[in-house]
């Protein structure tokens, strides 16, 4: 099982970005997905998730209205598609994968997901 994160570099502020997380190893929309960021110096935090159950999804208020997590299943991919960037998502974006038995909504917390990616990079520039 592994995930794979790419798309990730330098953006202006009020730009756009599109991450994507390659899962292999397991099929990706029969399990909830999640987007994590982790700024230096703060706890890891929950950006988005897309439940395996029924295809909702959760936002963290901050990014409400401005990012959108989606899938492919013929493609095994995950993305997130950032849109008017603010200089505080400057981060790692990490995705994970709960591969528990799965019920329910998609959760923001951490501990529950199972299987994460390396991380990617995000910058935005002033």
């Amino acid at each position: 099982v592994q995930l794979g994160e790419s798309g990730g570099g330098l953006v202006h502020s009020g730009g756009s970005l599109r991450l994507s997380c390659a899962a292999s190893g397991f099929r990706s929309n029969d399990y909830h997905i999640a987007w994590f960021r982790r700024v230096p110096g703060k706890q890891r935090e929950a950006v988005s998730c897309i439940s395996g159950n029924d295809g909702s999804t959760y936002y963290h208020d901050s990014v409400k209205d401005r990012f959108t997590i989606s899938r492919n299943n013929a493609q095994n991919t995950v993305y997130l598609q950032m849109n008017s960037i603010q200089p505080d998502g400057t981060a790692v974006y990490y995705c994970a994968a709960d591969l528990r038995p799965m019920y329910g909504d998609c959760s923001a917390a951490e501990h529950l997901y199972t299987n994460w990616g390396q991380g990617t990079q995000v910058t935005v520039s002033l």
